[in-house]
């Protein structure tokens, strides 16, 4: 399964990727592929889906990160959910993700890939 880079899902989701890692560092979210130290990390397409619905529901309803991401994750599982005091939230899962896929597209054409290896020895 492909994966992307932290800066290629900053530009997908229109955050700074300091932001982004921040968010990474201190949440759980399934599709995030952590090695070890010096190793960056790495998102799937469901994590990159799941950060951007997070944010929708941030900006939408002035919610935290955590409490939107574990409603994100729950909305990604079933379309519809209910929010208690007779409220439902419900998505049209299939245009979110179709939407998120175009601009992860679009990202990876235009963020630079990160230098691998080591650094070339200056003379």
């Amino acid at each position: 399964m492909r994966a992307y880079t932290v800066a290629t899902t900053a530009v997908t989701l229109r955050v700074p990727p300091k932001w982004l890692d921040n968010v990474l560092s201190q949440n759980e979210i399934g599709g995030v592929i952590k090695r070890r130290q010096g190793i960056a990390r790495r998102l799937t397409p469901q994590a990159v889906i799941t950060l951007d619905l997070a944010l929708r529901l941030t900006r939408a309803f002035h919610m935290a990160i955590p409490v939107a991401l574990s409603l994100a994750r729950q909305l990604r599982e079933k379309n519809d959910v209910d929010a208690g005091e007779g409220f439902r939230i419900s998505i049209d899962l299939q245009s979110l993700e179709a939407e998120v896929m175009e601009r992860l597209a679009d990202a990876v054409e235009i963020t630079p890939s990160p230098p691998r290896g080591r650094p070339r020895r200056k003379v």
